[in-house]
């Protein structure tokens, strides 16, 4: 939803970014090109890393010894042992035969979760939250294939709810990618959902992502959680017992402070909104819904041991995950 201000004096002000229609399409909707040219700046992030429940990992090592690509120790050789990890210079220099153990290397399944509801194809500054989440999610693709993970991830808006099995490799993240770019698309053309298509909620979300995400999983959410509810709340707990969970909170800056005095009209090309901001009482309520929102999610990550972090439309996401 672009926007534009008319001031007491009646003039009318766009934004300097909407002016080129190039410019425009590229912070109203996402190419692939975009999400693919994320893997250069991806290289130099890193995901979240949690002690507690490190358990299947590709580059993260685990706990459990086995056949792996990290050498753990040289013990005294015992039967049943494969002779093919026999540890020979400590062999012959001790004299008894040792064998070579390892710690397993386990790939980590990540699923990211990208909300594509109407709410999201919204901005005043930079570009749509739709977008940002995009290339968060493509930048999180993309740090998760250069640490040899397993990438999978949920699209979800009004009408659609679909689950991307993790694999591995290249073609996973371009699967992914696609998958996102295309959602992002459809989302932006549909708008509402009609009478005949099922409405998911977040809750509904949720409780298909405790589904899919199977136990150890690094899980991203990236949303503006609009609607979160007790309901939702309760899917989110049960999802973090069994994985990682991480929240990032996209937003537009009109939403957590209040614009200054004046007319402001909304559009989505279909319909118009005018907005009186002299009507504080109004806008202070909206305001008050969206810190209500912020601090719930605030307290949920620090009661259940998650990670939350907020990015704005006119943030770099590279910069917020790191």
């Amino acid at each position: 939803m672009l926007f534009k201000t008319t001031g007491s004096a009646g003039s009318t002000a766009y934004p300097p970014k909407y002016k080129e229609h190039k410019e425009t399409s590229e912070l109203v909707s996402v190419s692939l090109k975009t999400l693919i040219d994320l893997a250069k700046p991806a290289t130099g992030l890193k995901l979240h890393h949690f002690d507690k429940r490190a358990r299947q990992s590709g580059g993260y090592v685990s706990r459990f010894k086995g056949r792996g690509m990290e050498f753990e120790e040289s013990r005294a050789y015992q039967p049943g042992d494969d002779i093919r990890s026999i540890d020979w210079r400590v062999t012959a220099r001790t004299g008894t035969p040792h064998t070579k153990v390892f710690r397993e290397e386990r790939e980590r399944p990540v699923f990211i979760s990208v909300d594509n509801r109407p709410a999201m194809h919204f901005a005043t500054r930079g570009g749509f939250k739709s977008v940002l989440a995009a290339k968060l999610a493509g930048l999180l693709a993309w740090t998760a294939q250069h640490h040899g993970d397993r990438i999978g991830g949920q699209l979800f808006s009004e009408q659609v709810c679909r689950e991307l099995k993790p694999q591995n490799g290249k073609h996973a993240v371009l699967r992914f990618l696609d998958a996102v770019q295309s959602s992002d698309s459809l989302g932006a053309s549909n708008g509402a959902a009609t009478n005949d298509a099922p409405a998911f909620t977040l809750e509904h979300v949720l409780a298909r992502l405790t589904q899919h995400a199977r136990p150890g999983s690094l899980v991203y959410i990236i949303s503006d959680f609009r609607g979160f509810n007790d309901k939702a709340e309760t899917y989110l707990a049960k999802l973090s017992r069994h994985c990682d969970v991480v929240l990032i909170f996209v937003y537009d800056p009109l939403e957590s402070h209040l614009p200054s005095k004046g007319r402001y009209r909304f559009t989505d090309d279909e319909r118009d909104v005018v907005v009186d901001s002299s009507d504080s009482q109004r806008l202070l309520k909206y305001q008050q819904r969206f810190a209500e929102r912020q601090q719930r999610l605030e307290q949920l990550a620090k009661a259940r041991g998650l990670t939350f972090i907020q990015c704005s439309t006119v943030e770099d996401p590279i910069q917020c995950l790191r």
